[in-house]
C-alpha cells in the first residue's frame, strides 16, 4: 500500500519539494524533501512538484498542515533562507518568480487564499539559489542551506511537543 493511501490527509503533514533537480540549485526543494522521506517518519507524506500553481493547489487540497520547500531568486545572498507562515501572511511575489509556469508559488497561494482552499497551516521555506544552469548540482551555499532547512523542519514541525 502506498504511503499516501494509509495517511489521513487532515492528520498527516504533507511536505512538498518543488523544483527541477537537473537545473542546479532549483533542485534544493526536491532534494531536501527526499531527505525527509528517507527518514520514514510516521504521519509524514512527501511529494515532488514542478511548481505549477494549479497542481500545488490540488496537492494540498484537504490538508491540515503543508510544508513547502523551494529555491528562490530574489537577489539576496545565495543560501539565504526565507521562511513564511503562508496561512497567516501574504508571500511577496519577488521570492518565487523563478518559474516557467503560468503562475508562481506565491500567486498559487494567493489564489488559494481567495478561493478558501489554503490548508490550515502552510509553511514555506525558500532557499536563495546561486546557479540555475542545466546539468549542474547544488552550489555549496545552497546545499548547506538545504541541510539547515531540513534541521528546522525536523525541529519545528516534525518533533512532538
Amino acid at each position: 500500500m502506498a504511503q499516501s493511501e494509509i495517511l489521513n490527509p487532515q492528520s498527516s503533514i504533507l511536505i512538498i519539494g518543488i523544483g527541477n533537480v537537473f537545473r542546479g540549485d532549483d533542485g534544493v526543494g526536491i532534494l531536501t524533501a527526499r531527505k525527509i522521506r528517507e527518514r520514514k517518519l510516521s504521519g509524514i507524506q512527501t511529494i515532488e512538484e514542478s511548481g505549477e500553481g494549479t497542481s500545488l493547489i490540488d496537492a494540498w487540497k484537504d490538508r491540515g498542515t503543508v510544508i513547502i520547500i523551494d529555491a528562490v531568486s530574489s537577489g539576496t545572498k545565495p543560501g539565504t533562507i526565507h521562511s513564511f507562515d503562508a496561512a497567516a501572511q501574504q508571500i511577496p511575489t519577488r521570492f518565487f518568480h523563478y518559474s516557467t509556469h503560468a503562475f508562481s508559488l506565491a500567486e498559487a497561494i494567493e489564489l488559494a487564499r481567495v478561493l478558501n482552499r489554503l490548508p490550515e497551516r502552510l509553511f514555506v521555506y525558500g532557499i536563495e539559489g546561486k546557479n540555475f544552469d542545466a546539468g549542474s548540482g547544488l552550489s555549496p551555499e545552497v546545499k548547506k542551506a538545504g541541510n539547515e532547512v531540513l534541521t528546522r523542519i525536523l525541529r519545528e514541525h516534525l518533533t512532538p511537543a
